[in-house]
């Protein structure tokens, strides 16, 4: 069994342990199943990835710029900023967590993926109804719903890729080889479930059968924020619980931890939200609720973040070598960080001064790229090896796009916070005009934009080394490529 392959609850041990050569088949047949459905995800991600970061660039500069393109409809900040963050998350996130998900799916399972094709295709549909919605975001014909700003009939498109494509991962559960349940399978399966209905339920109050007047935006927030922790957050713990002790080749810490850690997240994750719209229109009960419900979520942040430390104690040098483990270390760790940034900004006395600024930004970011993006990469710099046969080609490479989104989203993250209280505390000011108080953070923005371009170098870096994998121009080796010459013969054999 897999040092990762951690079951919730410790299991007997078995008397007809599988020789390390079937075992071997076993995965490379699992492989060769998942080859072309996880690349074709990895990939089409990579050059949403590659678009939305141009679009990033553009939304940034034009903060500070706004004459840029002014004349230019489809170039607008209205049209641009959207279409970005849809990229993002539909085009980037979305099909990048869905390629991991198929891939640990059918390693967790040990079973080979049956009908790739449809999968295939179903891949090929959310592509057509991200790109129908960016393209329809640009021509004006926006919901204007935050994160939901594609128009219903991209909604449907989406459904059908979605049914095809999540359908058969949770099939590979159903006929699943032993009886075993593990951890990561709980966060993805939750994944799996939680999506649809967010989606659907967003939907529908939004569009088919839509509430009315001010329940509107607390839906919209309700979608928001759910989606960011029950989709997003979900595949990233699920990732990080599978990489960080298959890499180190050691247990998980402790099986309760995990499992309190998981049903915590998922009963108070799903009341957050509604912390968005303190001193709003809304009934005083509904806010509080949310506000509780993320103070709570402290319990999950917790025992997560302890189980991957004791997990990881005695073995963090080893992020010396591995690229998995340093990219996904630092997305665990940072998981930590973007979860008490959410508690403090959701308490009434600190959101009278951020509730408008940019600290909703700095805080999206911390959650979708810190921490789920970061997890993300390390789990392709360890999935794209087996899928290709080859190992990546320049440590350099990895090296330089590590550093370049650590400081990028680090800078990033700090001219947001501080620009937004600055921001916060003087529009709290009443001797000050609105646009002094807007003008005392552009030189916060521009520092955006600089974190911008450091993020901008990672991801084409990335996309450059993906596609020497992707075109056989990898190392043929038979060790990993470490990101420092490995030292001891102990420390390479943990990796």
């Amino acid at each position: 069994m897999d040092a990762a392959e951690i079951p919730l609850k410790a299991p007997p041990v078995p008397t007809d342990v599988p020789t390390s050569d079937t075992e071997q088949i076993e995965r490379a047949l699992i492989d060769a199943s998942t080859r072309v459905p996880v690349l074709m995800f990895y990939t089409s991600a990579i050059v949403w990835l590659l678009l939305g970061t141009l679009l990033a660039m553009l939304v940034s500069i034009k903060l500070h710029a706004p004459d840029m393109f002014s004349g230019v409809s489809f170039l607008t900040w209205g049209r641009v900023r959207p279409a970005h963050t849809n990229i993002m998350i539909y085009g980037w996130a979305s099909m990048a967590g869905m390629g991991t998900a198929i891939w640990l799916m059918a390693r967790l399972c040990r079973t080979v993926l049956r009908h790739p094709l449809l999968i295939i295709t179903g891949a090929g549909f959310w592509n057509l109804g991200v790109l129908l919605g960016v393209g329809a975001i640009l021509t004006g014909d926006s919901t204007g719903y935050q994160w939901l700003e594609f128009p219903p009939y991209v909604a449907v498109i989406l459904f059908v890729a979605y049914t095809m494509i999540m359908s058969w991962a949770v099939l590979m559960f159903r006929f699943r080889r032993g009886d075993r349940i593990y951890i990561t399978q709980w966060y993805l399966l939750g994944a799996f479930l939680w999506f649809p209905w967010l989606y659907a339920a967003a939907q529908l109050m939004l569009f088919v059968v839509p509430v009315q007047g001010v329940m509107q935006a607390a839906v919209n927030w309700w979608y928001a924020n759910n989606l960011l922790f029950l989709w997003f957050g979900a595949i990233g713990l699920g990732t990080a619980y599978y990489m960080i002790p298959k890499v180190i080749g050691r247990p998980v810490y402790s099986y309760h931890l995990a499992t309190i850690g998981f049903w915590t997240y998922a009963l108070f994750s799903s009341w957050t939200g509604m912390q968005r719209m303190i001193d709003g229109p809304f009934p005083a009960w509904m806010i509080t609720a949310s506000i509780a419900a993320t103070i709570l979520t402290i319990i999950p942040v917790a025992t997560v973040g302890l189980n991957h430390h004791m997990t990881m104690k005695g073995y963090f040098p080893l992020m010396r070598y591995s690229p998995t483990l340093r990219f996904t270390v630092f997305g665990a760790i940072s998981y930590t960080v973007f979860s008490l940034v959410g508690v403090i900004i959701s308490f009434r006395s600190v959101a009278r001064y951020l509730n408008f600024t940019q600290a909703s930004v700095a805080y999206s970011h911390l959650g979708l790229y810190a921490f789920y993006t970061m997890v993300i990469f390390g789990s392709m710099y360890y999935i794209v090896p087996r899928l290709v046969g080859r190992e990546w080609r320049y440590a350099s490479l990895i090296k330089l796009h590590f550093w370049a989104s650590v400081y990028g989203v680090g800078l990033m993250s700090l001219m947001l916070l501080s620009g937004a209280i600055v921001e916060g505390t003087n529009l709290n000011d009443a001797s000050m005009a609105f646009t002094e108080s807007t003008q005392s953070i552009l030189p916060y923005l521009r520092g955006r934009s600089l974190a911008g371009v450091l993020m901008t170098v990672s991801h084409f870096v990335f996309a450059f080394h993906f596609g020497l994998m992707l075109f056989g121009l990898g190392r043929t080796a038979s060790v990993p490529t470490f990101l420092n010459p490995v030292e001891s013969e102990g420390s390479e054999a943990h990796l």
